[in-house]
């Protein structure tokens, strides 16, 4: 069996129960060095091979899985956040179909949710917004022409943005053109989540830049944007003592 695993936001101890023990009982681990915590791999047992995949291609990466897994040993591909999240699982997956090996994957922490805690912020506020988009800026890598940057940022939700920070002038451009942020819209950085070198830089989409490049964040970071951010709400109607639930009824 190769249990695709989610190392969790960055640090070591937000890893799932499930995906510790795997990792513990795991003869070959095969990780995302370029962005997983590198603590994560104290979890692992004496003797266990590391594979690190930042200098891997996926047919190298499967050459090291596969053979293992026929073996009879125990694998652990282990990615960053979770693993459906700009994971490049699906083109494992298939592969590992086509050769008729066993696998399952097992979910961890994103680092958008790392981002939210390391904010102090819930991205679905009444009156705010209802809706999390989570996306990314066409650089070497395209996006879907329908799924254009500004098109996504014409309904003003919050919006969290991978894989961004060294496009954050064009990204700008791409976010006020959508019509519905202006350049005081709350924004903020938040560099490495969770970690224990994690950075929150909460600014403004007309200040974003200018943040970024004063504080010498070029990589390793989610862009936050949307009025979720701003002080402005409404109160939950769950906890209303005036709305009736299935649970309590209206007390005024």
């Amino acid at each position: 069996m190769i249990h695709f695993v989610g190392a969790g936001s960055g640090a070591a101890d937000l890893i799932t129960v499930r995906g510790a023990r795997l990792l513990g009982e795991a003869d070959v681990i095969v990780y995302a060095g370029s962005l997983v915590n590198p603590q994560l791999l104290d979890y692992a047992k004496a003797g266990c091979a590391v594979y690190d995949s930042a200098k891997m291609t996926l047919e190298e990466v499967l050459a090291v899985m596969i053979p293992a897994e026929k073996a009879g040993k125990a694998v652990v591909r282990l990615h960053t956040g979770d693993p459906c999240l700009y994971g490049a699982i699906r083109e494992q997956m298939d592969a590992l179909d086509a050769a008729g090996v066993s696998y399952d994957v097992v979910p961890g922490v994103s680092s958008f949710c790392g981002a939210a805690a390391a904010l102090k912020a819930e991205y679905t506020l009444p009156d705010v917004s209802q809706t999390v988009i989570i996306t990314r800026m066409a650089g070497r890598t395209p996006v879907p022409e329908r799924e254009n940057l500004r098109a996504l940022a014409s309904h003003g939700s919050t919006m969290v943005l991978f894989l961004s920070t060294g496009l954050i002038p064009k990204l700008v451009e791409e976010l006020l053109a959508g019509g519905a942020y202006t350049a005081d819209t709350p924004a903020a950085l938040v560099y490495k989540a969770t970690w224990p070198d994690e950075k929150v830089f909460r600014c403004t989409l007309g200040t974003l830049e200018q943040t970024a490049r004063e504080n010498g964040v070029t990589k390793t970071a989610l862009i936050t944007v949307g009025g979720f951010l701003g002080t402005d709400y409404a109160r939950s109607k769950l906890y209303d003592p005036g709305f009736t639930t299935e649970f309590r009824e209206a007390t005024r």
